[in-house]
This record gives C-alpha cells, structure tokens and sequence, in this order.
C-alpha cells in the first residue's frame, strides 16, 4: 500500500512539473505577430524572412489559427472549421511549416492560436467534419458534442434544430459558431488529439487559447496535462475583474498563464488621457495580475491586440511608445502588438534590450512605485541590474542610473554598471531608411507621411509657424482636401500619403499628421520633402542616384546623413549623401 501511494505522489508531481503553464523566472519576450486583416502584411513566407530580425529581440511569437475555415481570403481563422487541415489565408501549411523550423532554429518559439470554445459547421450550421491524422487518429462528431444551450438548437435555419443534446455550456454562449460541450469525453479526445498534432506534426510549442471565458478553466487543466505545453496563455476577457482573472488561472491548476487584461485596462486609463493620470499607475498593485507576487509569473502582459486595437473604445490612443516602455520595465511577460513594433520598432529594440540586460523576468521585484501629479516613476530589480522608468514630470533621483531610452513622456535609465553599447548599436543599425520607390522629389512644400495600420483612411495635416500662425485658416484636425493630401502608395503593407501644399505662405516649422478620430503624430520639425512615420522624420526626398560603390572618401565639403542633416566630412562608416549621391564609407 505504502508502495502504492508513493507511486500516486510520483504521478502527480510529475503532472505538476510538466503542466507548468508558464516558465518561472522567464525573461522572454512575445510578439503577437498579427493583427486584424493583417493577411498581406503576416503571410508565412513574409514572417519567415523576418527570422534574423525577431529573433534577436522576441523568443515567443504568437499567429493567428492557422486550421482552413473554406476560405483562402480574408478569414482570420476564429470562425474555424478544420483542424488537421492547415492552409489558410495566411499561407500553405508547407509554408506554416517552413516558418516555424526557421524560427525553432533561431530560438523563436511559434505560440498556436487554439479556438476550442465554438467550431463551425462544413456546410451548414452544425456538421463538423470528420479528419483524420494519418498514422494517429480519426476526429469524428455529433449533435452530442455540441451544448444544448446552443442557439443551434433553436435557430430554424439549423440543421441541428432541436437534436443538439450536449450538456449546458459551462461558459457563456457564443453566437457565431456552436459551442463544443466540454463535458463530452468525445470533445475531449478530439480536442487532445488536435493539441498533440499541433506540436508534433506541425512544431508548435505552445497554445495561446481564445475564448476561454466561453468554457469552465477545469477543461483547459484537462488538456494542458495531456499535452503539457511549456507556454499556455488564455484569453479570458471577461467582466468580473481581477478576481475572475486569478480564479481563471486557479481553475487550470495554474496549468496556464492569463493576458492581464486588468492591467491593459489601467493602461489605456492612464496614457490615454494626455499625461493628466500618470500617478494611477500606482494602482497597479491592487489592479493588474502583475501586481500579485503569486501570480506575475502567470502575468502575459499587452499594450493592445488584434482585438483592441481595431477598436476605438479599447485601443491604446496615445504614449504607445511609452506604454511599452511601462511594459517592458515591469515583471511579467511582455506581448509586443505587431502594429506598435512596426510603427516604434527602434524604440521598442532598445527597450528589449535594456530589459534584457538588466536581466528582468516575468517574477522580478518592483522596488518602489512612486506616483507624483506630473508623472511616475517605477525601479524594478533584475538578475544582473536595476532599471527605472519614469513617465511625464518626476522628481525622482536618477543617481546611480545612466539613460538607455528617452522619447515622448518617458526616459528609461538602467544600473550604471551595465555596458549599453548594444544599445546604443540599435540607433546606428535603423540609420539606414531605404525610400519606397514612388517617393519622388515634388517641387513647393511637400511631406510624405507612412499611415499606421490601425489609423482611419483620411489623413488630415496641420501645420504651423514658429510665431504661431497655421498653415491652414480652418480648425483643427487641419486639411484633409485632396488637393493637398493624397495617396502615393503601399510601403510595407501601409498606405503612404502625399502633402503637398497649395497655398501661397512660407514652409512651416511644425507639422502633424492625425486621422481626425483621436490618433496623431506628436509635433513634428518640418523638414520639405521629408519622410515621415509616427516615430518621426526617417528621410528626406533628394532625388539622388544609386549608391556609389568602392568609394573609400569622397572629395568635398557637402556631406549630409540619410536623414538629410548636413555634416561634417564623415569618419565614421556608414552610408552618406555626398554631391548628390549615395556614398558608401567603409
């Protein structure tokens, strides 16, 4: 007998140590690499050549559900269909494939998408198709599988109307597919199989699991015992706080990590409302999973999402760069938005990396949190060094730091023992801005502005003069006529905009760019011709030929960075405007 229940502890010590739910003391960062209606922009092949790149700053990257919904266009995959099956709009499950091994080779992890909580029918509402993973297993289905409290069951256009005879939901109903009975043993083997080919047969190492409020979190402990994934995050998006935020993570067995949703919420409650709040993000300790030494391990923390973020009640307006910055700096697992990485990709960099050497983790002690009326300030201890953020206006003694990152609202200095020379490498690598090829040099005044992808479509432009007088006699957000603004083209999966004014005054000192909805650029020094996104000027249109090869050091007195800022003779290497062409200083 003895013998016995020594084995039983054995086991269930062992169940324990490989569902883990989430890495302790883990100093990754993730990138959700998507976002809504992202499919040109997050083709697999067009994430795979971004390998070298991502994997020198993120160790996780979560993609969308990558099953067939019956559609190769304009399907995210939420409304899913096949699970065996992996083409989709994003691209082949070859490619799928493909990009996954090129990111386990680099030492980035591909996080999968796993929507559980509904499945829709192949043809009709309620017929799930059967599959089969040769060598492994058949999925087949029933009426049984689907919740009795399905509006399948009620709904005339069903077919399933009146046969569904699954148990009551456990969660709360969801209305665009049917929703899985989770009690069904059924369910359950279907759902163990699907969990055991997405690692095996298609590489995933772990699951990002949608919807999780639509089910009890005892089913999502079920499966991550069978499949033991090192990273499990559910989206529980739901209204009962924090409260229900912890009490999810303790239905899994603490099998699983949350997106702490409280905490986005303080967030956009806090960089939102133009620097007026900064103070409240002392509240994190009573609001946000962070805030809970028990349970900050299981804390994947976020800015915004493909959900949020095409949302203008829930998205993240203002001090984006600053509220990653606020993420980055805080224990917990960060989760980049791709949108914010693309638009703020240096920042962000050397963010990662002071994070990185300080040596902070998703468990790393908040050592004072200090809210102020102009500001806040946060020091959080890593394994090799300190960093401390402070946002808007502080008081705070910096002694003993040295600045990593400054930009609009914040500064982040890290221990002054630490050598930030990568850092500082960070700003010289995106020097370099290659102009997309129908930029042209315009006569007058002119700017070119690369739209974000979460922007509206109508770009507006106001401009002004040192002494205060606008560009424009109308109110703000400015002018959005199309004799002055207009499209020129798709850089990087974004529109770009044209400015070209047609008035009679001066080139203005100040430029910004907004789509009249809330979301704008800070003020920008006017540079004619320049090229801008929401970080800033990147180029200037100069109408120079290609880049001249083999020089060591042109002659002349004329040499101007790729940004168009006239310097002296170069001795550093790089490349340079030199006589109206591209040179090259080895």
């Amino acid at each position: 007998m003895k013998r016995f229940y020594t084995l039983l502890l054995t086991l269930v010590a062992s169940a324990a140590l490989f569902a883990q739910g989430w890495p302790a003391s883990y100093s990754g960062v993730m990138l959700q690499g998507f976002y809504w209606d992202s499919y040109g922009d997050t083709q697999w092949s067009r994430l795979k050549s971004q390998a070298d790149t991502l994997s020198k700053y993120y160790q996780l990257i979560w993609v969308p559900q990558s099953g067939y919904c019956n559609t190769l266009e304009n399907q995210m995959g939420y409304a899913d269909i096949w699970w065996f099956d992996q083409k989709s709009a994003f691209g082949t499950a070859d490619e799928l494939k493909a990009m996954i091994q090129t990111f386990s080779s680099k030492g980035l992890k591909t996080i999968a998408d796993v929507v559980i909580n509904h499945k829709s029918g192949n043809r009709g509402w309620c017929d799930f198709p059967e599959e089969t993973w040769e060598g492994h297993g058949t999925m087949t289905w029933s009426y049984a599988d689907i919740c009795n409290t399905d509006e399948g069951n009620r709904d005339p256009r069903s077919e399933g109307k009146g046969k569904l005879t699954g148990a009551n939901d456990t969660g709360t109903d969801f209305d665009g597919s049917r929703d899985l009975d989770h009690t069904s043993a059924n369910v359950q083997k279907n759902i163990k199989l699907y969990l055991r080919f997405l690692q095996e047969e298609m590489g995933y190492a772990g699951f990002r699991y949608d919807m999780t409020g639509g089910y009890a979190p005892r089913f999502t402990k079920i499966y991550n015992e069978s499949a033991n994934p090192t990273y499990s995050v559910g989206e529980y998006w739901m209204s009962d706080g924090l409260g229900g935020l912890k009490s999810w993570i303790d239905g899994t067995g603490k099998t699983s990590a949350a997106f702490d949703f409280q905490l986005k919420w303080l967030i956009n409650n806090v960089f939102n409302t133009g620097g007026t709040q900064w103070r409240n993000l002392a509240n994190y300790e009573s609001g946000s999973l962070i805030g809970d030494a028990a349970y900050r391990r299981y804390a994947v923390t976020f800015t915004d999402n493909h959900d949020t973020g095409r949302s203008s009640d829930n998205m993240l307006k203002a001090n984006i760069e600053a509220a990653n910055a606020y993420i980055l700096t805080m224990p917990g697992t960060p989760c980049i938005f791709l949108t914010h990485w693309k638009e703020y990709k240096k920042a962000i960099k050397k963010q990662i990396l002071a994070r990185r050497l300080a040596g902070v983790n998703n468990q790393s002690e908040v050592l004072s949190s200090v809210g102020e009326n102009a500001g806040y300030s946060v020091s959080v201890k890593g394994t090799k060094g300190n960093l401390l953020l402070c946002l808007g206006t502080t008081t705070t003694a910096t002694t003993g730091y040295q600045l990593a990152v400054e930009g609009e609202n914040y500064k982040l200095y890290i221990s002054d023992n630490i050598d930030i020379s990568s850092i500082k490498e960070v700003g010289e690598e995106e020097n370099s801005f290659t102009l997309p090829p129908f930029v042209t040099e315009q006569e007058g005044t002119y700017a070119y502005f690369e739209k974000p992808s979460n922007w509206g479509n109508t770009i507006n432009v106001w401009a002004w003069h040192n002494d205060g007088s606008n560009m424009y006699s109308g109110n703000w957000p400015g002018t959005a006529s199309q004799a002055d603004v207009s499209e020129a083209g798709i850089h990087d999966g974004k529109k770009v905009y044209l400015w070209k004014y047609g008035g009679t005054l001066a080139a203005p000192d100040k430029i910004i760019f907004n789509d009249g909805t809330g979301n704008q650029t800070s003020d920008k020094d006017f540079r004619n011709g320049g090229y801008y996104t929401l970080e800033g000027l990147q180029a200037v249109v100069t109408g120079i030929e290609a880049p001249t090869m083999g020089v060591d050091k042109p002659a002349g007195d004329a040499w101007y960075t790729l940004s168009g800022i006239r310097i002296g003779k170069p001795s550093a290497k790089g490349i340079y405007i030199h006589g109206g062409r591209k040179a090259i200083i080895r």
